[in-house]
């Protein structure tokens, strides 16, 4: 286990300054240049698989944490092909006897172009680390989405082209933190589950116990998953966001 009591206790959001100021100092030299092997304790332990990497450019710095993408959620800000993106849209899939892949819909906050793109399970994706406010969900208004602040409740909207499949999970009053780049919302990041109703099932067996057999459940929000059959209309279940996959019962 390495040894990391030399490395600084720092807020990922705070990454990014402490970068610039080594720059500054002239600690670190080159405009440009990509630092990696930063490693950023959480808490003030070792957490291989939040390891941060900066970067310093003509637009500042900017700060970035390696995760899975396996872990790739509707609404994540990540970096791909040296530009910024939001998730669209993250399927998982599983073809056969081949190696499970995520298929990902992306979009570019610089260009607004849309594209999917296949990851591989375990290829490591790169999450920018933003400003993010705690949140809550107010309501939609056609396609526009409304947040507010938990502390001083000014209200923030973004459209259904931007939060993508993240809509799908967004219920009244729920807690979700709204990712900001330059001062404007560019995304939302969802919890790793959420407990929705169920509205519309085919009527539950009260024999049928936890099995392989599935059949689909819409939810209050129009979303769509698999869930087990002694599952009735009018019960809440858990869902995980990242593959929109019922969990269990709430």
């Amino acid at each position: 286990m390495p040894d990391t009591s030399h490395l600084p206790r720092i807020h990922p959001l705070h990454a990014a300054f402490w970068i610039s100021h080594q720059l500054e100092r002239n600690v670190i030299h080159g405009s440009g240049a990509t630092l990696e092997g930063l490693t950023f304790c959480f808490g003030g332990g070792w957490a291989p698989n939040e390891i941060l990497k900066a970067s310093y450019g003509n637009e500042g710095a900017s700060v970035f944490m390696a995760i899975p993408a396996t872990q790739l959620r509707p609404g994540m800000i990540i970096k791909h092909n040296g530009e910024l993106h939001s998730v669209f849209k993250v399927e998982h899939r599983t073809p056969g006897n081949l190696r499970a892949f995520i298929q990902a819909k992306l979009r570019n906050l610089r260009t607004g172009a849309m594209y999917e793109h296949r990851f591989r399970s375990p290829d490591p994706i790169e999450r920018v680390v933003v400003d993010e406010v705690a949140m809550e969900f107010l309501y939609a208004d056609g396609d526009d989405y409304y947040f507010m602040n938990t502390e001083n409740f000014e209200q923030t909207n973004l459209n259904a082209e931007t939060l993508g499949d993240a809509v799908e999970y967004l219920i009244a009053n729920l807690p979700i933190k709204v990712s900001f780049f330059d001062g404007v919302p560019v995304g939302i990041d969802l919890p790793q589950t959420v407990e929705m109703t169920v509205v519309e099932t085919e009527p539950g067996l009260k024999s049928a116990t936890a099995s392989s057999v599935t059949k689909p459940a819409k939810l209050e929000t129009g979303l769509v998953v698999q869930v087990p059959p002694f599952i009735n209309e009018g019960e809440k279940i858990r869902v995980d966001t990242a593959e929109g996959a019922y969990l269990s019962r709430a």
